[in-house]
């Protein structure tokens, strides 16, 4: 660990790290927890640019978006130091280190917060809601359009669907003939892979700061109350729609099965899942979004998990470059899981309005 202690040295921690070890349970970037010789720890993270490719952009948008909660917590009378990441400089006033190709990056740690890896009841998928919603309503005000992408088209539907058009043209693992059902799937939906994007476009959805990964482990709780305490993992913070942040936690939350369970008979959407986090979503930040955001959450539920599902797909006919595999077939039985989902979905699509009516 003694280049992470080196790296640890180019950042304002106000005494020396003294030990460093990895840290959480993510898969993208490289975390480690630094301990100093004051006693205070802190967050190093290694940024993976390969799926970041311009990691200053990244860090610029979450130093605004962080700074601009901090103002809100303030005004608030909340602890600005618990309840948002706090970026640390590096000695030059930087907000990140470059070392040849590697990106470095600081937190302060938030000491007595914890995560969540599953979800073991209704009050924490419905406080992982409300910590959601809180966020969409402290940056209700905050100039969307002035962040940068960090993944461009993240959540271009219409996009994937071409992506997935020219994986089955190029049938580059001769996948295509034993998977006719699901290409059929989403050929059935082409017109309804557009409809989020051309109703942002056309301006009848607004812009707005999204998180992009809302699932319940990018929230902290507080280890003594139970209660959220800060939505952390900013890395793709960036403009989008607001009901897509409430469809992925929909897609990742309101089912009991995994993500990559291969018996379909055990992968059933939850309504009453459903139920709950609507109910706390729009409790925080319902009077804040329009009559057509509000009424298009449904959908934004069955957007997301159609768009992972057929990006499995796309990535399984590609030969599984993208999403790391475990297994021979592992991104098929992934995309199968959310093609469940989704007609699971279609079908209880009126009880949902009926749902987001109630709470609206």
């Amino acid at each position: 660990m003694s280049q992470i202690l080196d790296i640890a040295g180019h950042f304002q921690l106000g005494s020396k790290a003294i030990s460093a070890e990895r840290y959480g349970c993510g898969h993208i970037n490289d975390t480690f927890r630094l301990e100093t010789e004051s006693g205070k720890n802190y967050i190093l993270q290694r940024i993976n640019t390969s799926i970041f490719r311009d990691a200053e952009a990244l860090m610029e948008n979450v130093v605004s978006v962080t700074d601009f909660l901090k103002k809100k917590i303030i005004s608030a009378g909340g602890d600005p130091e618990r309840e948002t990441l706090s970026v640390v400089p590096t000695i030059q006033g930087d907000s990140m280190y470059r070392e040849g190709e590697e990106c470095w990056r600081v937190y302060t740690f938030i000491e007595g917060a914890v995560t969540l890896q599953t979800c073991e009841s209704q009050e924490q998928f419905y406080a992982s809601a409300s910590a959601f919603g809180h966020f969409q309503k402290l940056l209700a005000d905050f100039p969307a359009g002035s962040l940068h992408e960090s993944i461009p088209d993240f959540h271009n539907t219409k996009l994937r669907y071409g992506a997935f058009e020219a994986a089955v043209a190029a049938d580059v693992c001769k996948r295509a003939a034993s998977v006719a059902e699901e290409i059929a799937f989403v050929r059935s939906r082409k017109e309804f892979a557009s409809v989020l994007v051309d109703m942002q476009e056309s301006g009848e959805l607004p812009l707005r700061v999204t998180h992009n990964d809302t699932k319940l482990n990018n929230v902290l709780f507080d280890g003594e109350s139970g209660l959220p305490l800060a939505v952390v993992d900013l890395d793709t913070v960036m403009p989008g729609l607001s009901i897509n942040d409430f469809g992925d936690s929909i897609r990742f939350g309101a089912t009991h099965a995994a993500e990559d369970e291969q018996d379909l008979d055990k992968v059933n959407f939850d309504i009453d899942l459903f139920e709950c986090y609507t109910k706390g979503f729009l409790g925080e930040c319902g009077a804040l979004m329009t009559d057509m955001e509000k009424k298009m959450l449904p959908v934004g539920a069955m957007m997301m998990t159609f768009e992972c599902g057929m990006r499995f797909l796309t990535d399984y006919l590609s030969g599984d470059t993208y999403f790391k595999i475990h297994r021979e077939g592992h991104n098929l039985d992934r995309c199968r899981t959310q093609f469940k989902l989704v007609s699971d979905m279609e079908k209880a699509r009126d009880r949902m309005d009926e749902i987001v009516k109630k709470y609206c």
